[in-house]
């Protein structure tokens, strides 16, 4: 079948979404295909999960569309190992540490034990994060430029939600209202800078850096999708996932899924919390304990002397065997023993002589 030499009319800079745009390329290999539309922007999933008659509709639209439709590049073995020690090199300073990722990734499923590592230790885990967006933006960007995109990154757009869903539907129209014009206006100017030397090379502010402060994931203000012009055999296949972190693991799709799989996740607990956590219950249960024993016992012996003979067997008979000074010998079990204890200590102490001390006369 021939193929079409339609062409695509496009008004505006297609709006792509970073986002969808990296986790397509970080899921893209020799077993996935994704594809991106140069006419609405949207991202085609081609899912061998789904019927065989969907499969084969989506096949012909993509060669009789061949022109509107751009795979995306494939992950490659050696791009993911490059990433890795990309990152090693540049980003990691303890030596230790340097070496023990270097033999990962030399080893065996070097991907997936490389990020087991990296989540293990949080030190490097923000800088990963960081290393991993950056360098991914500047490969997108860059096979956006080799197959001559016109694009902006919603994420980078600055205007209000209700100018950018004008902008989407009316992406084909040339005659538009005077905001959309004007907005298309700031979008080429946007579009331009993409193609910029600095786009792929960008340069650290000058001046002192920012004091550290403790960053804060903010899921960013989007519009919904808004496509116009979407073929019927393609519908089932668009690739929209909601905004999520993303993860460079081949085996899972979100990060979440990949640390619920981590070894010894649920396991792993600080000892010293836990201790810390018993010493905090025993102090509470303690408490609680002096608290019942204010309304319970008396503050005076005579006072608790009348409350055991009144109650033999009860709370205060309880609580006054561990308060009692431990002596030689049998321990006074009943009530009425308590009572005949206490009595005869008190007249012990009573016949106590008190001695007054002798001063000393200071010598003139």
């Amino acid at each position: 079948m021939a193929k079409a030499k339609s062409k695509i009319q496009v008004e505006n800079p297609l709006i792509l979404r970073f986002h969808r745009l990296l986790d397509a390329f970080s899921k893209s290999d020799d077993e996935r295909d994704f594809y991106l539309d140069r006419k609405e922007g949207f991202l085609v999933y081609a899912d061998l999960d789904k019927g065989e008659d969907e499969l084969l509709s989506l096949e012909k639209e993509l060669h009789k569309q061949a022109k509107r439709y751009a795979m995306l590049p494939k992950l490659s073995y050696f791009e993911t190992k490059k990433f890795m020690e990309g990152f090693v090199n540049e980003k990691v300073y303890d030596i230790d540490t340097k070496e023990k990722l270097l033999n990962i990734i030399a080893g065996k499923d070097a991907r997936e034990n490389f990020l087991e590592y990296i989540y293990d230790h949080v030190a490097e885990l923000e800088r990963w994060q960081q290393y991993y967006h950056e360098r991914s933006r500047i490969r997108i960007i860059e096979w956006l430029r080799s197959e001559n995109f016109s694009f902006v990154f919603e994420e980078d757009i600055d205007l209000p939600l209700a100018v950018v869903e004008k902008l989407k539907q009316m992406v084909h129209e040339t005659k538009v209202p005077k905001d959309v014009a004007t907005a298309r206006d700031q979008l080429r100017a946007k579009s331009e800078t993409y193609y910029s030397d600095q786009a792929l090379n960008p340069r650290p502010k000058r001046g002192r850096p920012p004091k550290q402060q403790q960053k804060v994931e903010v899921e960013p203000q989007l519009t919904q999708d808004i496509y116009v012009d979407v073929p019927s055999a393609v519908r089932t296949f668009i690739f929209a996932p909601d905004f999520t972190s993303i993860t460079f693991s081949a085996k899972f799709d979100t990060e979440a899924q990949f640390l619920a799989s981590l070894k010894g996740t649920t396991s792993k607990v600080d000892t010293k919390l836990e201790a810390l956590s018993q010493r905090l219950e025993s102090l509470r249960h303690l408490s609680d304990r002096l608290k019942g024993a204010d309304q319970v016992v008396p503050k005076s012996e005579e006072g608790l002397i009348q409350a055991v003979s009144k109650d033999d067997e009860g709370k205060v008979f309880e609580f006054a065997k561990g308060l009692l000074p431990k002596k030689k010998g049998r321990l006074p079990k009943e009530g009425k023993e308590i009572g005949e204890y206490l009595g005869k200590k008190k007249e012990a102490t009573s016949k106590i002589k008190r001695v007054s001390q002798i001063k000393q006369k200071k010598k003139k």
